[in-house]
């Protein structure tokens, strides 16, 4: 009975881990789906920066364009 004490909580861990594990999994099926009018909220954020980026003295080329250094 004594061995039992010992061994409960290491038989319940992986348990409870994979019951946590389930409900995780079960929850993101809900918000997976992008958002409605995330393209043009990117769009409007990448013009802003854009422009921020021309009125900065010094400006280089936006990493990522295929330009060496």
């Amino acid at each position: 009975m004594e061995k039992l004490v010992y061994l409960l909580p290491i038989l319940v861990c992986p348990l409870m881990m994979g019951a946590m594990m389930w409900m995780m999994m079960r929850g993101n099926h809900t918000s997976a789906a992008p958002q409605p009018g995330s393209q043009e909220e990117i769009a409007a954020l990448r013009a802003e920066v854009a422009t921020l980026r021309a009125g900065q003295p010094g400006q280089q080329e936006p990493i990522g364009t295929g330009a060496t250094a």
